[in-house]
């Protein structure tokens, strides 16, 4: 195994793992401070998660959402990309084991290291619903999607009795969050609006798309008066929510829910499901703690201190969602002001100062897209929906998009979506060429 150690000849050698949020903002903070900087990362691009939902449903392309990690920091001197997956960390010797593209192992040195791995989809012990129950959390997932949503389409046009093509255009959306909410809207419009008139044998607009949430309303994170006003448009535009239910099993022809109160066993013919229920650290955060010797946090998160530090490992900080601190939300945002901070004590600390000064969130809000001009935004005592929350929504997801091409691009494409209600961004694909090649 090779070793690169270019902070132990030099200049404090800081690790970054993961380049969404709170990687990139560490490494960013970190540009004018005397250090080498490296960035660990499993794939080629940053990825602006909050619009993964968009891509899915063919609104936008995976390029509009995804900027390459080597051009965000190509201005960066002291900043360099390792594309590989972290598997180990031995903090004694202070290295990091990853895995590269082609299997091949290397050990990296770090003097620094900050984890900001992320979370993955979780499925609360049963995997099995992963096999039919696509999750929301990666560019994979999205297409996905994409191509479960448009191939549903195109079967149920091919098939003459009325009765078969129901589970066909029946969409199963488990999770009343924002992602939920934002998926069943969007699979809405997508039937309503962008397909209309495309097919001869079908109806697009009869396509039903069921939403199922645990609690006793959607959107439980917004205030009671804005998560009305999203059951509301729901409502409106055809999304049949059921509340207090459990999705217990999905199969390929059905899912079935589980009633709260009553324990009630619904199962509802439906040939696409998508889940949006909750998220787990991934198995890096795992290695990570019981190398630490500490006990991971809900949802196998990494507790950490006031500095966002690990308890006697100084050197060593976890941001994002796959951290715990005082219980702040796995939102972009968090991610974010974590990543600065961190870079931010590392700077100071290497410039010789000796304190580290503890993690203050700054919460700017929440926001979710319900239907077509209509969206939520929360932040403090503003609370904006319909017209006005959409324009606000839309303005901050452009100010968080990375890389001046991709706000653009994107302004255009829903400019031109909101004139023509098209979306071009229908392709699917089957994953690699030697499954393409197979006949169905």
């Amino acid at each position: 195994m090779r070793s690169t150690d270019p902070g132990r000849v030099g200049r404090p050698h800081v690790v970054i793992i993961g380049a969404g949020f709170g990687g990139i903002n560490a490494a960013r903070r970190l540009r004018d401070a005397d250090v080498s900087v490296t960035v660990i990362d499993r794939g080629t691009s940053h990825l602006f998660q909050p619009l993964l939902y968009q891509c899915a449903t063919g609104a936008l392309s995976e390029g509009s959402i995804s900027t390459p990690i080597r051009h965000l920091l190509r201005r960066q001197r002291n900043a360099e990309v390792y594309c590989a997956e972290a598997t180990g960390i031995d903090p004694v010797a202070r290295t990091v084991t990853v895995t590269r593209m082609d299997s091949s192992v290397a050990e990296v040195g770090y003097d620094y290291l900050v984890v900001a791995a992320g979370m993955r989809t979780s499925y609360h012990g049963n995997e099995h619903l992963m096999d039919h129950a696509i999750g929301m959390k990666t560019l994979d997932d999205a297409l996905a999607i994409r191509r479960k949503i448009f191939a549903a389409f195109e079967v149920a046009e091919t098939l003459s009795d009325p009765e078969a093509r129901k589970p066909w255009l029946t969409f199963a959306v488990a999770g009343g969050g924002p992602t939920g909410v934002e998926l069943a809207g969007q699979i809405r419009e997508l039937a309503t609006l962008a397909l209309e008139r495309e097919f001869r044998s079908i109806d697009p607009a009869e396509a039903r798309v069921l939403l199922f949430h645990g609690a006793d309303r959607v959107l439980p994170s917004f205030s009671e008066t804005l998560s009305a006003r999203a059951r509301e448009t729901l409502d409106a535009i055809g999304v049949e929510t059921h509340l207090g239910v459990h999705v217990t099993d999905v199969t390929a022809e059905a899912v079935q829910t589980t009633d709260k109160a009553t324990g009630t066993v619904t199962t509802y013919p439906a040939r696409t499901t998508l889940w949006t229920t909750g998220v787990e650290a991934v198995p890096f955060a795992g290695t990570l703690a019981t190398a630490l010797g500490v006990d991971q946090a809900r949802g196998g998160t990494i507790p950490v201190g006031d500095d966002l530090s690990v308890d006697g490992h100084p050197e060593i900080f976890v941001v994002g969602d796959m951290s715990s601190h005082r219980g702040l939300p796995g939102v972009a945002e968090v991610a974010m002001q974590g990543g600065r901070h961190a870079g931010a004590v590392i700077a100071g600390l290497v410039a010789g100062g000796a304190d580290r000064p503890g993690f203050r969130y700054r919460d700017l809000g929440s926001a979710a897209y319900i239907a077509r001009r209509h969206a939520l935004l929360e932040a403090g005592r503003v609370r904006l929906s319909g017209r006005m929350g959409w324009l606000a929504w839309g303005a901050i997801h452009i100010a968080f998009l990375a890389g001046v091409r991709n706000r653009a691009g994107t302004v255009l494409v829903w400019a031109t979506s909101l004139m023509t209600d098209t979306r071009r961004e229908r392709a699917i694909t089957y994953g690699d060429p030697q499954t393409a090649r197979k006949s169905f």
